[in-house]
């Protein structure tokens, strides 16, 4: 499945540029004065809302056999997973009926954990969002360390990102089969703390692959403080992915935001990840630069939280593997 070609990209731009019309990928956009994109691409985040970035160590699970390091044929399976904490949602009332979940343990959590753990065992890398690191809600149970060790993920780390104490222990997560060379924990700027991302640095075929895990902001003046710092994190780097929860439709990803100033691309098709029960918008998205290519994206049929799991199998781009021959 190749790359959106620029024939599909000027198809997009239109599209951004017409309020009126909806799709799964770009909801309702709103039309942009020049004054209001000048600001966007020049986007300074106040000092006040600087983020925190420091250098950690993932966690070695010896349960797990080490992953060597993939040969120049082999392609790399990623996952991005909203989990909300393990709960299922089947209707929007849900959110209002089963909102002490959020508070109070229950079995169906720990059987939707293991349901979890079987979708991600078949991937590379998986990137989480919305997990508990261990609480009274899951039983003081750290829900990365449990997939990790559940699936036979070597590597993982768990980013605490809003600490609520004995209540809860909110953040993401990152499970690898591939040793990073570098891994960085990030606290994105924003008018609510507790946003986060996690950055993973990797040896591939002889390329270095930076990858960006993080879960964006639903207020969209956060949100464009957030890519604006991601954007600046991946300045002049050649081969990346950025993926996770965007909280955002793929044209104002694409074109209204300061990631309209960078190379990433999307996938060729892109299909809705919400709600779960019946996905009509594109909120989880896997973009990357043009050293790398998409070759199969799927949304999959899994209905333990109010998202579905993006899927997508990559590799060098041709041309990339072309120059390293």
């Amino acid at each position: 499945m190749p790359h959106l070609n620029p024939k599909t990209l000027d198809k997009l731009r239109l599209i951004a540029r017409k309020p009126s019309l909806r799709s799964v990928v770009s909801g309702h956009i709103q039309e942009k004065s020049f004054r209001d994109q000048s600001k966007l691409l020049n986007w300074k985040m106040p000092r006040s809302m600087e983020t925190v970035k420091s250098t950690v160590q993932a966690v070695s699970n010896p349960a797990a056999s080490v992953h060597i390091a993939p040969k120049t044929d082999t392609i790399l399976r990623f996952l991005s997973f909203n989990i909300q904490v393990g709960i299922s949602t089947n209707a929007y009332r849900q959110y209002l009926t089963r909102g002490w979940k959020h508070i109070l343990p229950h079995l169906e959590r720990q059987q939707n954990l293991e349901k979890i753990a079987e979708v991600v065992a078949d991937y590379d890398l998986v990137a989480l969002q919305e997990v508990e690191l261990g609480s009274l809600r899951n039983g003081y149970i750290n829900q990365v360390e449990y997939l990790a060790d559940t699936a036979l993920f070597p590597y993982w780390y768990a980013q605490l990102n809003r600490d609520m104490g004995r209540f809860a222990q909110h953040g993401n997560g990152l499970l690898s089969r591939i040793k990073p060379s570098q891994l960085q924990d990030h606290k994105l700027p924003g008018r609510v703390r507790g946003r986060g991302a996690i950055s993973m640095r990797f040896n591939y075929s002889g390329v270095e692959v930076l990858v960006v895990l993080l879960h964006l902001s639903l207020g969209e003046h956060s949100r464009h403080q957030q890519l604006a710092y991601v954007r600046n994190l991946i300045e002049g780097e050649k081969h990346v992915v950025l993926i996770g929860d965007m909280n955002s439709h793929l044209q104002s990803l694409l074109f209204n935001s300061p990631l309209e100033t960078t190379n990433l691309r999307p996938a060729e098709d892109v299909l809705p990840t919400y709600p779960s029960w019946q996905p009509s918008v594109a909120l989880d998205h896997v973009l990357v630069t043009p050293g790398l290519k998409i070759s199969e994206f799927e949304v999959l049929e899994c209905n333990v939280s109010d998202h579905r799991p993006v899927a997508v199998s990559l590799s060098l781009s041709d041309s990339e593997q072309g120059r390293l021959q």
